[in-house]
């Protein structure tokens, strides 16, 4: 049995919401410069590039990113072998969240649903937790923003509808989004479980690096034909109609029950920011 006191918990957590807060993710930088590459578009090779220079001054400065700070998400992967001590665990968590946005002059977003009165330091975080072998922790923080939030869907599919059905939803729901979430995205997919699983699914999707594809091939098809038919969309950087509408598009899948095919879609703007970290 490994000891972990809370208190490094927090302070990881701290280091890793101020880096995430300045920096684009490596994949999603190339991924942006890939774009920016072979946009045909005068206005979208025009915005790509302003949102590229904006990230590399960004992170030259150490400044936000992107002024939506975004909720702090995040998925702890916790080794059935750790003991941790000390503080409780979400209130570390907490802790590191609410230090990382003070110190970071990073932009306080979260508030009560009802009175929409703002907690005063981005916490409560959203707190995931797995129980996995092993004698560590694995941490990925992933802040939220809300425009690109605001336009995911969760869909109870028919069975019937099959591969056909789950693809036509990816690509409902970024035409539908439109230019709202400022493309182009980044698109998590989460298949089957039930209607709370599957969310969580969409979200940890977008935790994988830009442009990878998942190990089953029959899933990792229905990535590459979603991006094919988004892109064909011609929604394009910031919706000024360009080659480019979506950065990538990647699904988590679970089994499901007989009688249903929940599949989620979770949309991530281009600033596509996640740290991860193994203690």
């Amino acid at each position: 049995m490994r000891k972990i006191n809370t208190e490094h918990l927090e302070q990881k957590i701290y280091e890793m919401a101020l880096r995430a807060g300045v920096n684009l993710t490596p994949a999603c930088a190339e991924a942006m410069n890939n774009a920016y590459a072979k946009e045909s578009g005068q206005a979208c090779a025009f915005a790509l590039k302003t949102l590229i220079d904006n990230s590399k001054i960004a992170k030259s400065r150490q400044m936000p990113v992107c002024q939506d700070t975004g909720m702090a998400v995040v998925i702890a992967e916790i080794g059935q072998e750790v003991f941790l001590e000390g503080k409780p665990f979400a209130e570390a968590i907490n802790d590191g969240v609410r230090r990382a946005y003070k110190d970071g002059y990073f932009r306080k977003s979260v508030c009560d649903p009802i009175t929409r009165v703002n907690t005063g330091d981005n916490t409560p975080a959203v707190i995931h937790t797995e129980i996995t072998a092993g004698d560590k922790i694995k941490l990925t923080f992933l802040p939220k923003g809300f425009g690109s939030e605001n336009m995911s869907r969760l869909y109870m599919l028919k069975p019937a509808q099959g591969v056909e059905g789950i693809t036509d939803a990816i690509v409902q729901t970024v035409s539908l989004a439109g230019s709202r979430p400022c493309p182009p995205v980044y698109v998590g997919v989460g298949i089957g479980g039930s209607f709370d699983t599957c969310a969580y699914l969409a979200k940890k999707a977008i935790t994988r690096d830009v442009g990878t594809f998942n190990d089953r091939e029959d899933v990792a098809e229905i990535e590459r034909m979603a991006l094919k038919r988004i892109n064909e969309l011609k929604i394009g950087c910031q919706g000024f109609h360009g080659d480019t509408t979506a950065l990538g598009v990647s699904c988590e899948w679970a089994p499901t029950h007989i009688a249903g095919l929940p599949v989620a879609v979770n949309i991530q703007c281009h600033c596509v920011r996640c740290e991860k970290e193994i203690i």
